[in-house]
């Protein structure tokens, strides 16, 4: 009989049933859930970030100083870490590893980190010593330490082309797990490694993982999902749908809805597009959209209700609710004063043309179509037609890019850390809104360069309101990560933006 005393028990398989399949797994550029997922169990950085207090830790640095600008990091290396490969972890392999995240590499297509700003250059003090040179302060960046962009891996790894470190195979990390077997696009298998004795200090769990292996089978069906973790086919499962939370509780398993913190789900509108370049039209949106009907109608308590643009939970959130009042009639007055009056078909038109938007589902986005389709009906009523094309659309690449073919984007970033908004908005991040203002800009190079820590959080303010008052941004929740698990998994752990963390997870029956 498995034991049920509670204490953890080492062995046994855990079957994780993921939403979708991994896509890069390029360290800077594999912040997508899946590749979480699997990065979280193979490399290890040189801090933790605690999820409860968002201290940063030790884990790989044993301790670090930061001078009074923020300009120099040095940080102290524990001794015996070694990659999967045998290879040692040292400032030597850190060293290469920042360098590309904070300089990229043009010849192997590697581009920058989005956690990395100012960066100038690394020195390698002593073996396991190593020291961060920026141009300008860069307060973000002993947090960017520990974020999932930040895993560090092997020198051989970190010298491989970019197409190359997109690949599962090539990561080599210094995890409790190691990659076992691969199905592209199906399967991965996780295999423990034995020899693995160096989690952050404050885990209570300390040597090998509990677990002898990780089974990841991508499941994209919402049913089959919920249906293999109530009937014990799976143990774990990401991206249960609001309307399965209560389908998982009622069979007695537990739902796990962990907070992202950072830039909220929202739509965010592109002023470079020839309808929304005026803010009139702009602000009439954000004032037309029912962000309660939406939230009340399609989502759970699992789905705060956006009051900015980040989540109260954010380092630096400022409370803009009163600018975000539902308003139709206010709406329908700026789209007159802007010159669009309704056309016999209802939608507004304007100099010959219809008041028109394009938007992409955004696969990653919890029920984005079913969203964007209520968003539609709402401004369907102020005149305006949203056209929602599917998440797999074979031009969404290219046109997701183009302000005039798709103005509105359906999207979010986690990340805790008053960076996470430069990561979204400016114009060599995500670039959400396509933007090409230079005020914005400007405004997020300020923040992301302050080193007293009041000041920066009042910037991020000053860049939240900025934001609503010009009309880029109509948010909707704060975006958690939805998990399903089985009653006798336990020690499941997440970072402090929801990816899962199965060092110490262990099963009370096998």
């Amino acid at each position: 009989m498995a034991p049920t005393s509670g204490q953890p028990v080492y062995g046994g398989t855990l079957t994780y049933l993921e939403h979708q399949p991994p896509t890069c797994l390029y360290l800077p550029a594999a912040g997508f859930y899946p590749n979480g997922g699997i990065l979280n169990q193979i490399t290890d950085k040189l801090t933790w970030q605690n999820p409860q207090t968002l201290e940063i830790e030790p884990w790989i640095a044993t301790k670090w100083e930061v001078n009074e600008d923020a300009t120099e990091y040095t940080f102290h290396l524990r001794q015996g870490v070694t990659f999967s490969d045998g290879s040692p972890l040292d400032a030597a392999t850190v060293a290469a590893n920042f360098d590309v995240y904070g300089l990229g590499d043009t010849a192997l297509k590697l581009p920058v980190a989005e956690f990395v700003n100012n960066y100038e250059r690394s020195e390698v003090v002593d073996p396991l010593t190593v020291k961060f040179h920026f141009k300008k302060p860069s307060p973000g960046f002993l947090q960017g330490t520990s974020v999932i962009g930040a895993g560090l891996v092997s020198k051989k790894t970190i010298s491989l082309p970019y197409e190359q470190q997109c690949q599962l195979k090539n990561i080599v990390g210094s995890g409790p797990f190691t990659l076992k077997n691969q199905v592209v696009d199906k399967e991965i298998d996780l295999a423990a490694r034995k020899d693995y004795n160096w989690a952050p200090p404050s885990s209570k769990h300390q040597g090998r993982a509990y677990l002898d292996e990780i089974k990841i089978i991508v499941t994209p069906e919402d049913n089959v999902r919920v249906g293999a973790l109530t009937s014990g086919q799976a143990d774990f499962v990401r991206y249960v749908q609001a309307y399965d939370e209560k389908t998982v509780k009622d069979a007695g398993f537990q739902i796990y809805a962990e907070p992202t913190r950072g830039v909220n789900n929202g739509l965010y509108l592109r002023p470079s597009n020839s309808i929304l370049k005026d803010l009139d039209v702009r602000k009439a949106l954000q004032a037309g959209t029912d962000v309660k009907e939406v939230v009340d109608t399609l989502f759970t308590a699992s789905y705060p209700r956006a009051t900015s643009v980040l989540s109260h939970l954010a380092q630096g959130y400022a409370d803009l609710s009163k600018d975000l009042v539902y308003d139709p009639a206010k709406a329908n007055a700026l789209l007159d004063k802007a010159g669009w009056a309704k056309g016999a078909d209802g939608v507004r038109e304007k100099d010959g043309a219809k008041l028109r938007l394009g938007v992409f589902v955004a696969g990653p986005q919890p029920l984005s179509k079913q969203t964007l389709e209520l968003v539609g009906q709402q401004w369907a009523k102020l005149g305006v037609q949203l056209e929602i094309r599917p998440a797999d659309a074979g031009t969404q690449a290219v046109d997701i890019k183009d302000a005039e073919k798709t103005g509105v984007a359906h999207s979010m970033v986690g990340r805790a850390d008053q960076d996470v908004i430069k990561s979204h908005f400016h114009s060599q991040n995500r670039d959400v809104i396509l933007s090409k203002d230079k005020k914005l800009d400007s405004l997020l190079e300020e923040e992301s360069a302050e080193p007293d820590n009041a000041k920066r959080n009042a910037k991020v303010g000053e860049i939240q309101r900025y934001v609503i008052d010009q009309g880029y941004a109509i948010p909707l929740f704060e975006e958690p990560q939805v998990y399903g698990g089985a009653p006798y998994v336990q020690g499941v752990a997440f970072e402090a933006v929801a990816r899962p963390w199965f060092y110490s997870t262990w099963k009370t029956q096998q």
